[in-house]
């Protein structure tokens, strides 16, 4: 068992322990349930990295804990060195507390063994360090951020060569390398003074900010078609997305760019939201007050790390928010049919989406010729697919997207891009206004044409030791037991990504299910509706996608709620 007072105990007596931490765990001494918290366990490193509440602890972001994943980072790339093609890594940071000074420590431990870091002088959005590590040909790369996450988290995210994110192979042996190096234990690191000088160490800015912007902007299908005089609200929630957005919107010609000023600034303490997630539309109230004052006509939010984007919109006096699934069939078939019009469409062209994401998106890609591939959730896998048809030729890569929020355009960088995707949803807007439309109407002509796909996505928060139990609770449970029949619907087939395994309900018979395993399990219906349960990878939440299709909306909006409030009343008696 992990014995959490020994190791409080053992953290206490470190006679090199940071004094700041030092304090922090000194005032704890009578506080056994935040002891346990902070040290029950050591802070998980998967294919996500490492992402926890800041603060003194093993399972806490502190130097030490960033430290050592750094250490074994740096160890499993000189193990794979050979057969590497990029050399160094780079590393950029957010807006969040102790950002910097992580992003630091990270590359002069690197330095210290030999690996040369690329450091960007200031914070940049997550889109730019997975383009930064193919532009300047890296082995690796580091982002400290936690994205979306409260203020009092930060978090460690790994990626390789070919600028996506690690996937579990990688990360197996960063945790196996983990295992054998002391949170204290003493490495000789150089000063940054001389890092730099040696040429281990290496300042990045400008050139790559430049050749990042120019990428971006080379996405643009329509840019004399478009109405530019639309009134652009944007708000960066106080981080990373600020600077790149704007001057990319700038360079495109969009003059009227209007920004909440209270989120203008990078910081981490998020003054003016408790939750900087763009899908809460919660945190769109300065926007939306911006908006009515100046007449705008399209409100988009980037997350403080600016790789997760989304939107609302001005429609008849109103304004409508648009969910992931929304804005991500909306940029796919602004994309495709300008593609198609301008022929543009390779052979063989290509879209991917996650498993948990709208089928609406099939039925637009496949109107086009394009094939659609389903993966599991997170970029990684999402970007897996295009790295692998780099080397193979089979399939033209155009697009990637996932429900929450996430848009990947074009093949310049592997992660979710959200200065790309602002741009291209600020063109989309200016086009359909041109023609006299919003995006609302642009989306209630896909569904005349598709039919009414609708979603809801509910998450119940379950946070601590006792939350993570009931979250595994309710996934084992749910499993053995679920409805044959919601409504008029009835069950048809089961999909357990754990065990990779898809039953036919009517027949009994198991077949095998192609895609990665994971903790999810999906079931489907007779009329095409759908709805899939998982434990979140980043969260302390276990998370329902609800999914339903009609011919009219209101039998959709219908489904949708018999089916969410029929699982929900299951899972709440699950203890």
């Amino acid at each position: 068992m992990y014995d959490y007072m020994k190791k409080y105990k053992d953290w206490i007596a470190e006679e090199g322990l940071d004094s700041d931490l030092r304090k922090e765990l000194e005032t704890l001494r009578d506080d056994e349930g935040e002891i346990k918290d902070r040290f029950y366990q050591d802070l998980g490193f998967g294919t996500a990295g490492l992402r926890g509440k800041l603060g003194a602890g093993t399972n806490r972001m502190n130097r030490y804990v960033v430290g050592r994943a750094t250490r074994a980072l740096g160890r499993v790339i000189q193990k794979h060195r050979s057969e590497l093609e990029g050399e160094g890594v780079a590393i950029a940071y957010d807006c969040r507390i102790m950002s910097p000074e992580f992003a630091e420590e990270c590359a002069l431990i690197l330095a210290g063994m030999g690996i040369k870091a690329f450091l960007f002088e200031s914070l940049r959005p997550t889109p730019e360090l997975s383009f930064a590590v193919r532009y300047l040909k890296c082995a690796a790369g580091i982002n400290i951020t936690a994205s979306h996450n409260p203020k009092i988290y930060n978090g460690y995210k790994v990626y390789w060569e070919s600028g996506a994110q690690i996937k579990s192979d990688i990360a197996d042996q960063i945790l196996e390398e983990i295992s054998h190096i002391g949170l204290f234990e003493q490495f000789s690191n150089p000063t940054m003074e001389d890092a730099v000088a040696s040429g281990l160490v290496e300042i990045i800015g400008d050139e790559i900010d430049e050749a990042f912007y120019e990428k971006t902007m080379s996405v643009s299908l329509r840019d004399e078609e478009v109405d530019k005089d639309i009134k652009i609200i944007y708000t960066p929630f106080n981080g990373a997305g600020n600077i790149p957005v704007r001057t990319v919107l700038k360079r495109m010609g969009y003059a009227n760019v209007f920004v909440v000023r209270e989120q203008e600034e990078p910081d981490g303490t998020f003054p003016t939201i408790d939750y900087p997630n763009p899908e809460d539309h919660a945190a769109f109230a300065l926007a939306e007050e911006l908006a009515l004052r100046v007449g705008g006509d399209i409100l988009i939010a980037t997350d403080p790390d600016c790789d997760r984007v989304a939107a609302e919109i001005v429609h008849k006096g109103e304004i409508v928010a648009l969910n992931g699934n929304q804005v991500g069939v909306l940029l796919m078939h602004y994309m495709l049919s300008s593609m198609k019009e301008k022929n543009l469409i390779p052979e063989k062209a290509a879209v991917v989406k996650s498993i948990v994401t709208s089928e609406m998106g099939t039925a637009i890609a496949e109107s086009y010729g394009v094939r659609m591939f389903n993966v599991l959730t997170g970029f990684k896998n999402i970007c897996a697919l295009p790295n692998e048809w780099d080397k193979t030729k089979e399939w033209n890569y155009i697009f990637g997207y996932e429900e929450s929020i996430g848009y990947n355009i074009g093949s310049y960088l592997r992660d979710k891009d959200g200065v790309a995707s602002v741009l291209m949803l600020s063109e989309a807007a200016g086009y359909y206004k041109k023609q006299g439309k919003t995006l609302i109407d642009a989306m209630e002509d896909l569904y005349v044409r598709y039919g009414y796909y609708l979603d809801n996505t509910v998450s119940l928060v379950l946070e601590g030791i006792e939350g993570q139990a009931r979250i595994k609770r309710m996934m084992e449970s749910y499993r053995k037991g679920y409805p044959l029949h919601i409504g008029d619907s009835s069950l048809v087939e089961v999909t357990d990504y754990r065990n990779s395994s898809v039953l036919d309900v009517k027949t009994g018979e198991t077949t095998a299910c192609t895609i990665e395993k994971t903790d999810a399990v999906r079931f489907s219906f007779d009329d095409g509706c759908w709805y899939a349960l998982r434990p979140s990878g980043t969260e302390p939440k276990i998370k329902l996608y609800v999914y339903s299709k009609a011919a009219a909306r209101e039998n959709a909006e219908k489904k949708v709620k018999e089916i969410e409030r029929e699982v929900l009343e299951l899972l709440d008696r699950i203890e």
